[in-house]
C-alpha cells in the first residue's frame, strides 16, 4: 500500500472530507482526489499539511502497527 492510499484510509476512517483535506492544502478537490489515488505526487509539504488536518504527525504514516492495520506489506 502506498502513502496515498494510507492517507485515503485514514481521512475516511477519521470521517474526514476530501474537500477539508483540499482546503488545507490550498487546491481544488479534484487536484487533491488525484493526489489521494496517486495520479499526483503528494509533496513532503504537503504530506506535513495533511498530517495537521488528519491531527497525526507525518510520521505516523510511516509507522508500522499503521502498516500493519492497514496490512501493508
Amino acid at each position: 500500500m502506498h502513502i496515498n492510499e494510507i492517507i485515503k484510509n485514514i481521512r475516511k476512517d477519521k470521517g474526514i472530507s476530501q474537500k477539508n483535506i483540499a482546503k488545507t492544502l490550498g487546491i481544488s478537490i479534484s487536484g487533491y482526489n488525484m493526489k489521494e489515488n496517486g495520479n499526483r505526487p503528494i509533496t513532503t509539504t504537503e504530506l506535513q499539511q495533511i498530517a495537521i488536518a488528519l491531527k497525526e504527525q507525518p510520521e505516523y504514516f510511516f509507522n508500522q502497527k499503521l502498516h500493519d492495520k492497514w496490512k501493508v506489506r
